[in-house]
């Protein structure tokens, strides 16, 4: 089994979620996909909940012009008897979750500063769980995870991390069927407090890290993370258009990179599957044929 991560670019467009159907339809099953929301679209969130906290409920025609760009994904790429599912399911979302919440924040001057960003981070969770549908509603052997169902987090100073024994045991249970073959689509970036059970993150780049994860923890033959680039390059192509793909890297190697500032990989997503000696490989949903980077220990 191979966990297959695909970035907002990869999931952004009716074309580019149709380049991730032919790559994942190429593989035997069973294979893990873990999405990140649609390109953009965690940013609007948290951009509307700047608007919802000032009054401003111009923030709901925002909602219904991204409700209208799911819609039209479903309809270009998601099987024809699932669609009427997958629609019913962004509806549900939106008019059950989104604008109830956005309504909260815009009606309530007096909300205490904690409960706004539980109200936030559980808004930013959307992006990923809309995307997940669509993406699971384009498979007729499509399996949904909820990543909210095992992904736990605990506070670290001002920060969070994950929880990794809570996690593993919950990622264990939820992934039985696994062996049963089919595509199985998880969330990326999101989770929950292990204590209190609100909504929480991995942090900005954190579908990476999902993925490491639960390939970490299900002893995955490989973890791929699909991406708009080709690979590590040698140099920032935008600056130097000499600059070629790296195709093979040291765990190190790639994690000095990362720390170093390039966006390729989010940088936490390394050390865990180093540590079971998973290989990465980092290619381009865009140009699929492209050998890209593999990631292994020498």
């Amino acid at each position: 089994m191979k966990v297959m991560k695909f970035g907002g670019t990869s999931v952004g467009s009716v074309e580019s979620l149709r380049n991730l159907r032919d790559i994942v339809n190429s593989e035997s099953r069973p294979v893990l996909v873990v999405v990140s929301a649609m390109g953009g679209f965690t940013n609007q969130l948290l951009a509307m909940c700047e608007q919802a906290q000032q009054r401003d409920i111009s923030c709901l025609e925002t909602l219904e012009a991204a409700r209208k760009r799911h819609h039209d994904a479903v309809d270009g790429v998601v099987v024809e008897s699932m669609r009427e599912q997958v629609h019913a399911t962004i509806d549900r979302f939106i008019d059950e979750s989104l604008k109830p919440y956005y309504l909260a924040l815009a009606t309530n001057p007096h909300m205490p500063a904690d409960e706004i960003e539980r109200v936030c981070d559980a808004i930013v969770a959307h992006g990923e769980i809309l995307s997940s549908a669509i993406v699971t509603g384009m498979f007729e052997d499509g399996v949904p995870h909820l990543s909210l169902n095992y992904m736990r987090t605990v506070p670290d100073g001002s920060g969070r991390v994950l929880d990794w024994e809570e996690t593993g045991r919950l990622v264990e249970a939820d992934f039985a069927s696994l062996s049963e073959g089919g595509v199985h689509v998880a969330q990326g970036f999101i989770s929950r407090d292990k204590v209190s059970g609100a909504v929480t993150n991995l942090g900005r780049g954190g579908s990476d890290y999902t993925a490491a994860i639960l390939a970490t923890l299900l002893d995955a033959e490989s973890l791929e993370i699909w991406t708009d680039v080709d690979g590590f390059m040698t140099a920032d192509p935008r600056t130097h258009p000499d600059a070629t793909v790296i195709p093979q890297m040291t765990y190190a190697q790639a994690q000095q990179m990362c720390d170093a500032g390039a966006k390729v990989i989010y940088p936490p997503t390394i050390a865990p599957v180093a540590m079971k000696h998973i290989p990465v490989w980092v290619k381009n949903t865009f140009n699929p044929a492209a050998t890209g980077t593999v990631i292994l220990d020498s």
